[in-house]
């Protein structure tokens, strides 16, 4: 949630945002009626600061046990793997499981890339966006991080712009209340994902998606439930700050302080917009060689595909012991495991999984209870 701006809130819909536990034990309606924060299945918004206080709840009442500590490096050793944490300590595993989500896998164009950090910025970066308060800046990308921060910019007084290959900005429709016809219900069911065959097949189906072609998964989570906006985004942005859609930023450089851009339109013209910062809301590619903390001769000898690792059906990498959960399985089981309603399958596979190798091979290293994030 560090890397969200606050003031954000959740494309999801309630029913869709619970954090995963077999039983239901304490679900995100479950946690609002106790707090009396309001809450609807479909049609209230979550807010971030209400989603952030339900997993810290969460992990009190459902896992206290855990550490909360950063891993400093993952290396491969006779027997299993030694991890060293930041404070220094160090201890062995047989198994490991990677769920590092996408901080590690920010994208930045490559024709922005070179710009200092004084005039380039991702929108991870972007806890606070009170900072800009009176400054020009131009937000590049047409999802809902492009669309949240711009708006969120604006009502801060920032003087912003905001920048999109898109010819037109998609947001989700906004609920009516009315209940939906059987049609409407058989036609576009609703899943996790939102409504929809294809959404419904990828929520509820990512064992089988597993046993698609490479090609057909690849394309399906490259294109499927691209950059849109919630429904409730739209009033803030449209018609409230200068928009220019369909344009492709080309280049850009530093000319007396200020950043000049320069974008192409559809009609292939070009023009070129000065300010004085550039956040790039640009989303998020796996590259398996931005985890730093896992020593190259780990990294060297991962199969990937397009800079994710090859999984098998249980989640593990070409290194025996090695899991990948999250968006850096979206390649292997779909789409959805990019969003939160994916970590039930994740965590039910892997649960099976670990208990069956565990138990053909019993571990002679104490089990921890650590919940560690990656430096």
């Amino acid at each position: 949630m560090e890397h969200m701006p606050k003031g954000m809130m959740l494309k999801s819909d309630g029913f869709a945002s619970d954090i995963y536990d077999p039983e239901k034990a304490f679900t995100l309606r479950q946690f609002c009626a106790e707090r009396g924060i309001e809450y609807a299945d479909a049609g209230v918004p979550v807010r971030l600061d209400t989603f952030s206080a339900y997993g810290l709840a969460f992990r009190d009442r459902m896992v206290p046990e855990l550490e909360d500590k950063l891993v400093a490096s993952v290396e491969r050793v006779a027997g299993g793997f030694l991890l060293r944490l930041e404070d220094g300590e160090t201890f062995q595993a047989r198994r490991v499981v990677l769920a590092v989500g996408i901080t590690h896998f920010e994208y930045v164009p490559e024709n922005l890339a070179h710009l200092p950090a004084e005039f380039l910025s991702h929108s991870a970066r972007h806890r606070e966006v009170e900072p800009f308060r009176g400054h020009n800046v131009v937000v590049i990308g047409g999802g809902a991080s492009a669309l949240d921060l711009a708006g969120l910019l604006h009502e801060a007084g920032a003087d912003v712009q905001l920048v999109s290959r898109r010819e037109e900005l998609k947001f989700h429709s906004q609920p009516t209340g009315k209940p939906r016809s059987q049609w409407q219900q058989i036609r576009h069911p609703q899943s996790g994902l939102g409504p929809g065959m294809r959404s419904r097949f990828f929520a509820n189906s990512p064992a089988l998606f597993y046993y698609l072609p490479e090609r057909l998964r690849l394309e399906a989570v490259r294109k499927s439930l691209g950059p849109s906006g919630g429904w409730f985004i739209r009033d803030k942005v449209v018609g409230k700050l200068p928009l220019h859609l369909g344009c492709t930023p080309q280049s850009a450089e530093v000319k007396d302080g200020r950043v000049h851009l320069s974008v192409q339109a559809a009609d292939g013209s070009r023009r070129e917009i000065v300010t004085e910062h550039i956040i790039a809301a640009t989303g998020y590619k796996v590259n398996l060689e931005r985890l730093k903390f896992l020593k190259p001769e780990i990294r060297s000898q991962l199969k990937t595909v397009s800079g994710s690792p090859v999984l098998s059906s249980t989640f593990e990498s070409s290194m025996p012991g090695l899991y990948f959960a999250g968006v850096a399985a979206a390649n292997s089981f779909g789409p959805v495991m990019r969003f939160a309603f994916g970590a039930g399958f994740a965590a039910r596979t892997l649960t099976r999984a670990l208990a069956k190798s565990v138990a053909k091979e019993p571990a002679t290293v104490p089990a921890r209870s650590v919940a560690t994030t990656a430096k």
